[in-house]
């Protein structure tokens, strides 16, 4: 058996991101990600096959959804509403937790792209279960505390301005 060399399995990871959390995230460090070199770090970083982009649906942004979708991007859409201050809301928790579930058995692992802190029973049951690849947290000034605890886990994106400003 000596000599022969282990063949190295390709990791089939998945990336589930809140883009409302990444894109204000972002915003406030005043720089705009460029999604499709976004898209092209995840898969050379951390392998991911396929990159789940949860986004509230606006019939006036079809053309932003036609770019995320040919940079590579899976989008899943949730309603939203229109708030009497002409504000546009649109909660995508839910559908992240249950997307990240249904694909369960499909990943070898999850990379949770938010930093909003309704995600730590998921981020903790994948961490118990040994499936998180990494919590990536879009700024490292303003996260959820319950996060703290799980430091080994986040990587932040503050430093990756340079390569991924659009």
């Amino acid at each position: 058996m000596r000599g022969k060399k282990k063949k190295k399995t390709k990791k089939n990871n998945y990336a589930f991101i809140d883009s409302q959390n990444l894109n204000l995230s972002i915003r406030d460090q005043k720089w705009d990600l460029d999604f499709k070199k976004f898209r092209i770090y995840l898969k050379d970083k951390y392998t991911i096959t396929k990159a789940f982009l949860f986004i509230g649906y606006v019939p006036e942004n079809q053309s932003l959804y036609t770019n995320l979708q040919k940079d590579g991007f899976i989008l899943i859409f949730k309603p939203t509403l229109k708030l009497p201050a002409g504000k546009v809301k649109g909660n995508v928790d839910a559908e992240l937790v249950l997307h990240a579930m249904i694909e369960y058995n499909n990943y070898d692992g999850a990379l949770i792209v938010t930093g909003d802190g309704d995600f730590f029973c998921l981020v903790d049951y994948l961490i118990k279960r040994k499936k998180l690849l990494k919590l990536m947290v879009p700024n490292r000034s303003r996260y959820s505390c319950f996060f703290r605890k799980m430091m080994s886990c986040i990587v932040f994106m503050n430093n990756l301005k340079t390569k991924l400003h659009r």
